[in-house]
């Protein structure tokens, strides 16, 4: 057997490497040539997808600022104006829209009478021209107003301040358009929500756009709004891959919605009835975009068509991409790229890499020789530690000792690699790991300026054009940021100017008077420094702020481009931090305005909503600082805190769907007005026929003095009647059975009604009397009625099943409303009926539906439960879902005790007198005696000194008086 003959590792590699050169070499040119060819095929294919991608995100930039803009008017008062002078009310409101959405060209409402308020903005002088405005003028305003006397249209042409430059009637356009006839007003009305057009050439400026149309609530207008396509030729140029790429934007009848090639102003024509139209793809001229847009139609709902084409003779990478942006019909991408100037790349890679196979087989021989040699061994040991950190294994040493310099640098470059990405995630996993955004900010500069060696330094942070020190550290690493003043960004130092100009890092050096002059002189007081300013840009690059690293040497290269890096990822955290504080910002000025829109819509729940979260939030700290009792182990996390504050200021969120008229009832016939008024003219009729009857008798001949008698009686007995009812109207804490009995009694007297009840009604009352048939006149009244039409039906959507989502388990009342007379005068307690009560406990169960209805994020998900259960009990019998104080959550159960104080408590409710500090904690102990309360956390309320602290802050100072908990308080909390 012969010996296997074995040759030292670098005889192998050699070997091998010149043999490999040999094999592969005669196939580098042609598999290079196939894979080049492929791969710039697929980023061509991919640079299409991109465009269709980046060309639809540009559509919907162009509609999203229209579309909300339009919402918003559709919610404002403009639907319901009824005349051109009511409209001008809102032209500021539109000014504002068409200026804060570029593409959108103008703005109107069309009215269900025919009537129709355009605004439409100038923006340059051919425009103006175009309309014959006069100089100055920013926007055409185009009024139809249908009048006793005709239709009248006029235009005004109005400044930037509003200013009417010029008014001008056009009696034609009044009799030529009505804006019920148009396809975005019908569509609107019909669709019920927001729609849109497919694009088309605008007859007013003779631009591509689109329009936008939404129906005001009630179907009583429809409001418009047009935007114009301009930008989307520009960004089809932009797109362009090769000088010979041609893009076109069409729609599925070959229209041309934009072009790289083609001007915006181009892209519409005069059509054969002298009205602007969309030119046809065709009319350009280019035989490969035709021949695509002739393919559309064909396309049969397939989203896109890829395909190699040759038209008169070249060959043609082409596609065809669906862009699906809304409900209208969609558009369609066509490009088309030259062959060749795809491949020219390829080309050239296939002749290059045939000369550079020659000429490494020429000289790699010699040099592969050496280098196999010296450069085995440690590359290995260079492999085993890029493994390593590519499992993230920082841990292990690193040495590597190499005679060959690049061996050794790259073996120092990859054991500082490893180090920074160790440091970089570490930095990262702190900074993710700060919710906090007042602490983010000197994290964000400490870090920065041990990655850069920096001995001292600021973050400023952009306000408009204005820098603000938001952390600062000197040499002596004390925090110096109280001692800076923000300043404009125009007098801040040069480097600073080059970087946010540049967007790039700037370093320079700095003497002591330039640190003067920029008032950092607590940073480094003594003498210059070397800085470095680096701009924090977010993901859209815009500025957000600056980092300002005082050092006393210059900064290497490596160095900086670690701190630029790391500028980034602090970019990114302040750009989220400041969206979630922002986030944040708005929902707690939402949560604030809705509580103080429902305390100011009763003037008797004037601040409840403010008072309850700070009484709750007062107990249930003294909860979390209790050290024995039930609640000692009560603790509650910055998330929880969170929860609680919404749901405080949430917990009567439902009141905006009660009634005013019902919240307010001071008497028991008050509804929208005092119905009192309506018995007391009954009893002046019949005050008035005991005159008659009086006269009359002694007409017949009776003694005057004796008719005069009996009248008299009659009278005084309505006086005395009348008295009575209107005692009864005012409500009390009780009413006695004779009392009603009494009201029965007054009941059954009639009176005497010869006009007809029926006529001058609202649609819905005439409904309810039709439910009995007409009585014939004159018709004999009772003085006192319930009657049928007294009674308001609950609908299905006034009603909660059984079994509900909600849980909710209320009584509800027969009726939605009851109105009979008899009915309200004989309630035994106040002035509310049964019905009235339940629409005002109502309001809880609306709370629910609507907090349930929010997306709240998972550590807020609780809200509903907290916000919802103060009105529950503690046996029970409380509502809407009559818990039991198990099923209740503790921070619903301290809402319950906030609730029912703050109620006695108020010192700002005109229809009863606030109770004293002792008054008060007597009825509330009552309710602990009842389990209407949690005893456990009324003891702490009293022993913690919660009550004496909010009766400090917000009761009179008459309410405040001495209070012996003693006699409330039955174990130590």
């Amino acid at each position: 057997m012969a010996t296997r003959r074995h040759f030292p590792l670098h005889i192998h590699i050699s070997t091998l490497f010149v043999t490999l050169l040999l094999v592969v070499g005669g196939l580098i040119s042609g598999v290079g040539y196939t894979l080049s060819k492929e791969m710039l095929e697929s980023e061509s294919s991919a640079m299409t997808q991109r465009m269709s991608r980046e060309t639809l995100g540009e559509v919907q930039k162009l509609m999203e600022p229209a579309e909300m803009a339009i919402k918003l008017i559709g919610r404002s008062a403009l639907p319901d104006a009824a005349t051109l002078r009511d409209r001008l009310a809102g032209l500021d409101m539109l000014r504002a829209a068409i200026q804060a959405s570029p593409a959108l060209s103008a703005l109107y409402v069309g009215y269900a009478n025919g009537d129709f308020f355009f605004v439409r903005h100038l923006p340059d002088e051919a425009e103006r021209q175009a309309v014959g405005a006069p100089p100055g003028t920013q926007f055409i305003v185009q009024s139809i107003e249908h009048k006793p006397s005709g239709a009248e249209g006029r235009y005004l042409y109005v400044d930037t301040s509003l200013k009417v430059l010029k008014e001008a009637m056009h009696p034609e356009y009044a009799a030529s358009f009505d804006p019920r006839a148009r396809l975005w007003y019908q569509r609107a009305l019909a669709n019920g929500g927001l729609v849109s057009t497919a694009p088309y050439a605008f007859y007013s400026s003779g631009k591509t756009g689109t329009t936008l149309a939404i129906a005001a609530r009630g179907g009583r207008a429809a409001i418009g709004g047009d935007i114009t396509l301009d930008a989307l030729g520009q960004t089809l140029s932009r797109l362009r891959s090769t000088k010979g790429t041609a893009l076109a934007l069409v729609s599925p009848s070959g229209q041309l919605i934009a072009s790289d090639s083609v001007a915006a102003s181009d892209v519409a024509a005069v059509g054969t009835n002298q009205e602007p139209r969309l030119r046809q793809v065709r009319e350009l001229g280019n035989p490969v975009l035709t021949r695509l847009s002739g393919l559309i139609p064909a396309l049969d709902g397939t989203p896109n068509l890829h395909d190699t084409m040759t038209v008169d003779g070249e060959s043609w990478y082409t596609s065809i991409d669906r862009l699906s942006s809304g409900d209208e019909e969609p558009l369609y991408l066509v490009s088309a790229t030259p062959q060749h100037e795809v491949l020219r790349t390829a080309n050239r890679l296939r002749d290059t890499g045939v000369m550079i196979t020659i000429l490494i087989i020429l000289v790699a021989l010699p040099i592969v020789w050496l280098a196999a040699r010296l450069i085995s061994k440690p590359l290995q040991s260079l492999a085993n530690g890029a493994q390593a950190v590519q499992r993230f294994e920082f841990a292990q040493p690193f040495n590597v000792e190499s005679r060959i310099s690049e061996v050794e640098k790259l073996a120092t470059a990859l054991d500082s690699m490893k180090r920074t990405i160790q440091r970089f995630l570490d930095i990262i996993q702190a900074l993710a790991a700060e919710p906090s955004f007042d602490r983010l900010l000197p994290m964000l500069l400490n870090e920065t300026l041990a990655a850069a060696d920096a001995d001292s330094g600021v973050l400023y942070l952009v306000d408009e054009d204005v820098l603000q020190p938001a952390s600062a550290r000197s040499q002596s690493l004390s925090d110096v940021t109280a001692a800076l003043e923000k300043i404009p960004q125009v007098n801040a130092l040069t480097m600073i100017q080059e970087a946010i100009r540049n967007g790039l890092a700037h370093t320079g050096q700095l003497t002591a008077e330039d640190i003067r002059r920029a008032g950092l002189s607590a940073l480094s007081p003594e003498h210059g420094q070397h800085g470095v300013a680096v701009p924090l840009l977010n993901r859209q690059r815009q500025l957000v702020g600056v980092f300002l690293l005082l050092r006393a040497t210059a900064m290497e290269d490596a160095q900086l481009s670690f701190v630029k890096a790391l500028a980034g990822v602090a970019a990114s955290a302040l750009e989220t931090r400041e969206l979630i504080k922002a986030q944040r910002d708005m929902f707690e000025a939402l949560i604030q305005l809705i509580a103080g829109a429902i305390d100011t819509k009763s003037p008797y729940t004037g601040g409840h909503c403010a008072r309850v979260p700070a009484l709750t939030k007062m107990l249930a700290k003294a909860a979390c600082e209790a050290t024995s009792g039930p609640y000692q182990a009560f603790q509650l996390g910055e998330q929880e805190w969170e929860a609680l504050h919404v749901a405080a200021w949430l917990h009567d969120c439902g009141k905006v769907t009660t009634p005013e008229y019902v919240v307010d009832k001071a008497t028991k016939l008050e509804t929208i007005y005092d119905r009192i008024h309506e018995i007391r003219m009954r009893f002046e009729v019949l005050k008035r026929d005991a005159e008659i009857a009086c006269l009359q008798a002694v007409a017949r001949g009776e003694e005057a003095a004796s008719a005069q008698a009996r009248r008299d009686a009659e009278c005084r007995q309505l006086d005395d009647d009348f008295a009575f009812v209107a005692a009864c109207n005012e409500g009390g804490e009780f009413m006695e059975p004779a009392h009603v009995d009494r009201l029965h009694r007054i009941a059954a007297r009639t009176w005497l009604r010869t006009l007809n009840d029926r006529v001058g009604l609202s649609r819905d009352e005439k409904a309810r009397k039709d439910r009995m048939p007409a009585a014939d006149l004159p018709a004999v009244e009772p003085l006192l009625a319930d009657k049928q039409e007294h009674r308001i039906a609950r609908s299905g959507q006034d009603r909660f099943a059984e079994g509900n989502p909600w849980g909710f388990r209320m009584a509800v009342p027969e009726c939605l409303y009851d109105r009979g007379e008899l009915h309200n005068l004989s309630v035994a307690r106040g002035t509310l009926s049964e019905e009235e009560r339940f629409k005002i406990n109502e309001h809880i169960m609306q709370t629910l539906v609507m907090l349930s209805q929010l997306p709240f994020p998972k550590h807020l998900r609780q809200v509903p439960e907290i916000a919802g259960g103060h009105h529950e009990k503690m046996d029970g019998t409380g509502y809407p879902k009559r818990l039991k104080g198990e099923e209740m959550s503790p921070l619903a159960r301290m809402m319950a005790i906030a609730d029912i104080f703050e109620a006695l408590t108020a010192p700002d409710r005109p229809y009863k007198k606030a109770k004293t500090l002792s008054e008060s904690i007597h009825i509330m102990s009552c309710m602990k005696r009842d389990q209407h309360i949690d005893p456990a956390l009324f003891e702490l309320f009293l022993v913690s000194g919660v009550y004496r602290d909010y009766a400090a802050q917000f009761m009179n100072k008459e309410q405040i008086d001495h209070v012996d908990i003693g006699r409330y308080v039955q174990s130590a909390i």
